[in-house]
């Protein structure tokens, strides 16, 4: 019996340590930084609310944390799309003028690495700016930085909340760079290829409801119309 109590402490000491080193590992940081900040090349940038409630339209399978808005949408309680949650939002620019509509669908990764840092969704965004054209974004997205340092300490307050400031960027590819792959649909974006990041603000963060005040940042780099895929996808 005294063994085997050994071996059980032994087993949760280890757990312990493992899920400290994974939530402090010090090669886990934010980037605040763009990969795009440093381009030539003209950009478009667009902000969105994160959240939910301020959404035109936003659903999930009903059971998560936040909820969806209207009460009476659709819900995806499918088995296929149970993990999946879609946004429809209005697009401002840095004068916070309504400048078009986006619809996000986003979906857990299966390549998520707890143990790596890897906190994955897939997710792609269908944007459309009125008198501009329409286009497409295509990315995979880390949360592990957000989850570290916003849901964590939410859970572990005694209030149940996180309130601060956290900046950073969640796209994470599939360019080697960190960036979105973006697709020209129609208007001045036709058959232009581009590349984006995506960014988020947070400055309230609750246990029950989720984000109550977060923003997000879309930024995306026109290329010529006639160039190809940047040699970041070159690889894929």
């Amino acid at each position: 019996m005294k063994y085997l109590i050994m071996v059980i402490i032994g087993f949760f000491v280890g757990a312990a340590t493992t899920i400290v080193l994974m939530f402090f590992n010090p090669l886990a940081s934010a980037n605040p930084l763009s990969p795009l900040a440093v381009s030539d090349n003209e950009l478009i940038s667009l902000n969105y609310s994160a959240v939910a409630g301020d959404a035109i339209v936003f659903t999930n399978n009903g059971n998560s944390q936040v909820r969806p808005k209207p009460a009476k949408v659709l819900q995806l309680w499918e088995a296929s799309i149970r993990h999946t949650e879609v946004l429809v939002t209005v697009l401002t620019n840095s004068r916070n003028a309504v400048v078009g509509l986006g619809v996000k669908i986003t979906s857990d990764s299966e390549s998520t690495r707890l143990i790596k840092a890897e906190m994955l969704v897939d997710s792609i965004w269908h944007i459309y700016l009125p008198g501009r054209g329409s286009l497409f974004i295509e990315q995979t997205e880390n949360f592990w930085s957000y989850a570290r340092e916003v849901i964590a300490p939410a859970y572990w307050s005694s209030a149940d909340n996180w309130k601060g400031v956290w900046n950073g960027n969640t796209t994470a590819g599939p360019g080697a760079l960190g960036t979105a792959r973006v697709i020209g649909g129609s208007g001045e974006f036709s058959n232009r290829q581009m590349a984006a990041v995506e960014a988020l603000s947070a400055r309230v963060y609750s246990v029950e409801s989720g984000p109550l005040a977060m923003d997000g940042h879309l930024t995306i780099e026109l290329r010529s119309e006639d160039g190809a895929l940047a040699s970041e996808f070159a690889a894929e």
